[in-house]
């Protein structure tokens, strides 16, 4: 099933953008390594993560200061396993997506690629196994060793 997972904020700091999302619109984490990222619920079974703009540049491979804080951002489908992965990343590439990072093993503990849509929009597509989704549409997340 397509669908979108995760949006993923570039934000110049973590902690101050926790605040705005926590405090502000009353958000709730799911998901926190203060000082790292964070990721609230938005809706049935949709979370945003706020991360820094030089941490996702760098996980997209890119340099320092490639990401706007404010303006970067990445969608991720989150599929059942690496060798969807493998397939979603292709078919994408077949259909004129720019291969950004081939699938690999990502630091999260899951296994991930980037690609760039024709029209530049990022997404990330990953095999998590440290996400699920209840019937209800609450995301969990917990660390993959």
């Amino acid at each position: 099933m397509n669908r979108l997972d995760v949006l993923t904020l570039a934000v110049p700091d973590v902690d101050v953008a926790r605040r705005f999302y926590l405090d502000g619109l009353g958000l709730r984490p799911v998901f926190d390594l203060p000082g790292e990222i964070v990721f609230l619920q938005l809706n049935h079974g949709l979370t945003v993560a706020l991360w820094s703009a030089d941490a996702l540049a760098a996980d997209l491979g890119q340099e320092p200061g490639s990401v706007v804080p404010g303006q970067g951002f990445t969608l991720a489908q989150v599929v059942d396993s690496e060798a969807e992965v493998d397939a979603v990343t292709a078919r994408a590439r077949a259909a004129g997506a720019d291969v950004l990072k081939p699938p690999q093993r990502a630091a999260f503990g899951g296994y991930h690629s980037y690609v760039r849509d024709p029209a530049g929009v990022r997404w990330e597509i990953a095999h998590n196994p440290g996400l699920t989704v209840d019937v209800d549409g609450t995301v969990h997340l917990r660390a993959v060793p």
